[in-house]
């Protein structure tokens, strides 16, 4: 299950008939991403594409560039190790839901669950690829010494009124001063100059809290940032995991076999052995922040220019056959949606423990993942459908949904017109509509205030006697069933 290179899963997804290799010389300022967005508009999310000569300010890049890599159901479940993303789903559940052995037979089926526990926890390596290049200005009385650049990466402008160049799928690595729990998000980074960028972890996310706390301390904060490897480290570094779970943990769980970190050269965190790219540096609290966009982002808009801390590079480390991966967002669908649907899929087992009722989750396309979430349950009792509204508004990032819309157990929430047509006929907007007010994505440009804003929940299941419906609820049309079976049989001759 486990790909040790991001070449590897190139060569796979070539295998699969899942990439496009694009051999012309293409420009890193916004022609890729028309290439791209062209692509992952078509159905299922088209193929991955690979830019073997992509340019640079008109300069071939020494790195091939890759994209949509994750951008579908097939290529997602192939970036897990699995023949489907519900595969990965069901490993997960068996283990959540593991009960004492009552039979020597339950009892080795637990050993084989413990067994791939065991590739969990990552280990520590002391050499790795990511260090078969090395830039390292460590004589930094020597003026005339080689600084590591940014120049030679295939960074791309994305979109017309971008900032500058930004790197789209950076694996960000921190780590809390005072506990050393390390976190692994993903955060765009603009470049600025060849030595320095900007690094966007907003406010709720964990390596800001982790900023903070270097703020607080007056103290200069390390930085790593890995590109490629796993493909289930971006994925990883996506996911909503609880507050101080290592992402590490979770990849290596996912992959079969545990991640080999390495540590960095000019600080003290570690990173993947097997990763593509590695940018060093650190994050210093006692500089002034700077103003970092406009971006084109995941909510369709660009992200209009406001403070985030810059990052200075010490050192980058590479590969000697590595790989650029990145991505683009904008109006939906893209291949963020195929990432988030993942970890909607591969997280409803943490959702049902708390909520047992629910059947599915579904983060439509077009809601940008927080702006609009469908959510199926098994109503059992009267005002149900509010209790998931205000537990789903209480976990994590799903703080950040705008609209949240309950449907019963027969809907196919995937299905954005069935759950439309339930929202339409089943729901009295006075009496099924509730407003309320918590934080909200800093990206969200609708909001009065920059992180503030309000929520919607409606409540489309059917009513019961207990929620002021006095009246008698009518059956749903549909065929019985011999009749569809008899239909079929005739159809068939």
């Amino acid at each position: 299950m486990a790909i040790d290179s991001f070449g590897e899963f190139l060569t796979t997804l070539e295998k699969r008939g899942e990439l496009k290799q694009i051999s012309s010389t293409i420009a890193t300022e916004l022609e890729i991403t028309e290439i791209a967005d062209r692509e992952m508009k078509k159905p299922d999310g088209g193929k991955a594409l690979l830019f073997d000569s992509p340019s640079i300010n008109g300069n071939p890049s020494p790195l091939p560039l890759a994209i949509n890599t994750m951008g579908s159901h097939k290529r997602m479940a192939i970036a897990l190790g699995r023949e489907s993303v519900d595969e990965a789903a069901k490993d997960l559940e068996s283990i959540m839901h593991a009960k004492p052995p009552a039979s020597f037979t339950e009892a080795v089926k637990l050993l084989g669950s413990a067994l791939e526990l065991r590739h969990a926890k990552p280990k520590v390596v002391s050499n790795g690829p990511c260090k078969e290049i090395v830039e390292d200005p460590r004589d930094f009385s020597n003026s005339n010494a080689e600084l590591p650049t940014l120049a030679n990466l295939p960074i791309q402008k994305c979109w017309p009124e971008d900032g500058g160049r930004f790197i789209t799928l950076p694996c960000v690595v921190t780590q809390d001063p005072d506990t050393g729990a390390r976190n692994v998000g993903m955060y765009r980074m603009q470049v600025f100059d060849s030595q320095t960028t900007g690094m966007h972890w907003q406010l709720q996310k964990v390596a800001a809290r982790h900023g903070k706390q270097y703020y607080d301390q007056g103290k200069r904060m390390p930085v790593s940032v890995f590109l490629g490897g796993d493909p289930v480290y971006p994925f990883c570094a996506t996911a909503p995991l609880p507050d101080g779970l290592d992402e590490f943990l979770l990849a290596g769980y996912l992959r079969g076999k545990s991640v080999p970190l390495i540590k960095c050269e000019t600080n003290d965190l570690q990173v993947p052995a097997n990763a593509d790219i590695v940018i060093e540096g650190y994050v210093d609290p006692t500089e002034e922040l700077r103003d970092e966009g406009p971006f084109g982002d995941h909510t369709g808009f660009y992200t209009l220019p406001d403070k985030y801390p810059a990052f200075h590079i010490t050192t980058i480390t590479r590969r000697s056959d590595s790989v650029y991966p990145t991505t683009i967002v904008g109006q939906p669908p893209m291949e963020d949606f195929y990432m988030g649907s993942a970890s909607v899929k591969i997280f409803m087992p943490i959702f049902r423990m708390n909520f047992p009722e629910i059947i599915d989750i579904a983060l439509p396309a077009e809601g940008v993942f927080h702006n609009l979430v469908f959510v199926s349950i098994k109503k059992t009792y009267p005002m149900q459908a509010y209790k998931i509204m205000h537990g789903l508004w209480g976990m994590g990032q799903m703080m950040f949904s705008k609209y949240i819309v309950v449907v019963d157990d027969d809907v196919d929430v995937h299905n954005t017109s069935e759950v439309l047509f339930r929202m339409g006929a089943n729901t009295d907007p006075q009496r099924d509509t509730i407003f309320t007010r918590g934080p909200s994505d800093v990206l969200d440009h609708a909001t009065p205030e920059v992180a503030i804003g309000s929520k919607m929940g409606i409540d489309a299941t059917k009513k019961l006697s207990g929620e002021g419906f006095k009246r008698e609820w009518p059956p749903i049309i549909k065929m019985n069933k011999t009749i569809k079976n008899k239909v079929d049989e005739i159809l068939g001759k």
